[in-house]
Parts: structure tokens; sequence; C-alpha cells
């Protein structure tokens, strides 16, 4: 049986919609702003019917707080009570805009669509009794995770952030945005602690504060200063590809990932894929990528966004049911906050006693 196909059935009952907005001041040096999305079950005569959460991560603050104010206002069009099965669920939303006004990027709808199946996926499985990897005969495993920080966010690009993470705990490794303006120096100072597991070179985004151009010097340098780092989101052309040559093996990608078809259309046939399950907008499209890497032993790892609340639990149980022990780039919310401290959790989390749900 498909991946998604033991999930497809699950019974789904809504009796009302809520949304809750969450705000943290980030180590990117923004703010970031996110809505968790409550679907609250419809189940006749239960003294407290069960609740479904999923977080739209959509990055402009505007996108929410419009999302916000029409839900306040009671204009949100968003009509989802009622009987459904999770697969009857997602068509009907392909019916609905779940933009009050078009977003700032199209990728944005990929975003809310995973919030509201993310929250109605957690909701089947809870009215199921169940959770998400016994639903898909499988079982939750420690997840390893990867600290995620910018180093250019001060006057100078330096390896101080990464060090100060060291000194809190020497075991952390670490997935790195790098830039053209890194210098040797630093490469090799960032090499030397020998913690650094990604490298994602960022050179499919246009129009945002992370844009990275693409050069063969620039991805040349990093490739050779982390001999076994894997190597994220570099775009191949006749130039970088030469610089690239030999790393094929190492090569990932991330943004372009939104469902089987764009693994099929990637330069290279992949040994790495970051698995950002916003990126795939439905339950269907996000397992059925799974289920291809598994097929073709792809190496899945996850990725997160600045999640506030229960879309880094999602993260967590999607890795922990599949890659539980990949360099996964989904440290605990407590990374992300603008200064190191003592207070986090360490590699690897454990799964939860009693997990429900997509919750973790």
């Amino acid at each position: 049986m498909d991946l998604y196909d033991r999930v497809a059935d699950l019974p789904l009952s809504i009796g009302s919609v809520d949304l809750q907005r969450h705000e943290m001041d980030t180590s990117a040096d923004f703010t970031r702003v996110s809505t968790v999305v409550e679907l609250h079950g419809g189940e006749d005569g239960a003294d407290a019917p069960a609740v479904g959460r999923g977080e739209d991560v959509t990055y402009e603050a505007d996108d929410q707080e419009r999302l916000l104010d029409a839900h306040a206002a009671g204009d949100l069009d968003w009509d989802l009570t009622g009987e459904y099965t999770l697969d009857s669920f997602s068509a009907a939303l392909d019916e609905l805009d779940l933009f009050p006004e078009p977003p700032a990027q199209e990728t944005f709808r990929h975003y809310r669509r995973w919030a509201v199946e993310s929250a109605a996926l957690d909701l089947a499985l809870r009215q199921a009794d169940t959770h998400f990897a016994a639903a898909l005969d499988r079982s939750y495993d420690p997840v390893e995770f990867v600290v995620s920080t910018r180093l250019d966010t001060g006057d100078e690009p330096s390896a101080d952030r990464v060090e100060a993470w060291l000194d809190v705990d020497p075991s952390l490794a670490f997935k790195l945005d790098p830039t053209p303006e890194w210098s040797d120096a630093l490469l090799a100072d960032l090499a030397a602690t020998d913690s650094v597991r990604i490298l994602d070179f960022k050179a499919f985004y246009e129009g945002t504060d992370v844009d990275v151009t693409p050069g063969p010097d620039f991805y040349r340098r990093v490739a050779e200063a982390f001999p076994d780092a894997v190597l994220e989101d570099a775009k191949l052309t006749g130039e970088t590809r030469d610089a690239l040559a030999g790393t094929e093996g190492r090569l990932s990608w991330d943004y372009p990932i939104t469902g089987v078809e764009s693994v099929r259309e990637l330069p290279i046939e992949p040994e790495w894929l970051n698995i950002k399950p916003s990126r795939f907008g439905t339950v269907e499209s996000l397992l059925d990528t799974v289920e291809h890497c598994l097929d073709e032993g792809i190496t899945m790892y996850g990725g997160g966004q600045y999640e506030l609340d229960v879309g880094r639990q999602h993260l967590h149980a999607v890795a922990s049911t599949f890659y539980p022990d990949s360099p996964n780039d989904t440290a605990p919310r407590a990374y992300n906050v603008p200064e190191p401290h003592a207070d986090v959790p360490a590699s690897p989390l454990d799964p939860p006693e009693s997990p429900a749900g997509l919750g973790w």
C-alpha cells in the first residue's frame, strides 16, 4: 500500500476553525510572525472535541496580518466545517483561495495550504486515536538535528556564533549559509571546528533578504574547504558545474523541491534532498515524494522555516518516522533566539512517550 493510501481515507469531522498569531525575534535579525490554524473536531456528544493544529510559515508578516484581520472581522471565507475523509478534504481545498489578498510570493500558497492540511491530518489522526508513524505502519526514533545560524548579521562575517554555540555544547553540528563575502580565513576557522554538516548556497531565492549570487570561485572555495559536507541549492551552470566537479554525491536541493516531478526535473539524479513539508502543500505530495526517495535510495533530511509553534513538532514527527539519523535542520525553537544560551535540548531528541496525531 502506498504511504498516502494509509491515511487518505481517515474520517475527518470539523466543527469550527480558529487562528492564533505567534511572533519572535530571531537569530537571523528579523521578527518572525506565523499563524497556527486550529481545526476543532465536530464529534457529536464529545465533552472535549479533538483539535488539529498546523502552522502557516508564510514569511511576509503582512500576508499573515491580512489573514488574521479577516478572521477577526468575520470576513474569512473558509467554510471548512463538515464531514470528510482526509482525501476529500484536500480535494475541497483545491476549490478554495486561502489568501484574502494575493500573497507576496506564489510559493506562500503551498505554505498556507500545508498549514491547513497538516491541521486536518493532525485532527484526523487524533479522531482515529492514533499518531502519524503508527498510521503509516512505522515507528518513531530519536531525531538527530543540526543548528542553523547565520554569520552575516554583523559588520563582518565571523565564526563567533558557531564558537559560542560550541562553548554551550561541543557536540553540536551546523547548517550554514555561506556567501561570497566569506574569506578563506573564515572558511578555515569554520572547517577547523569539524562541525559543519550542510552548506546552503541559496541560489534559487529571488527578491528576498537571503538571495546569494552563484559563482564558480565561490562554490569551489566552499566545496574544497568542507570536503565532506552536503552542498545544498547550488545553481548548476557550465562554470559552476566545473567548479563542483567531483561533488555530485553530496549535492542536495531544497527550494525547488515541491513534489515528485520536481525531483525528476533536477539537473542530476540526487543523492540528498531537504524535505520541508510546507513546500509540498499537500499531505499527498509530501508522502509521495518521501516514498519516491525511499524507493530510489535518496537520503532525506528535514529543514525548518523558523516555526514558532506546532510546525516544528510536525517536522520532528516526519523526520522521526523517515530519516531520524540525518543532519536534520530542525533544531528546537530555543536555538532560534538572537543569542546562544545553555538552556537548550541536546541532539538527538527523544520521541514522546504518548504520541498523538501529528504532535511530537
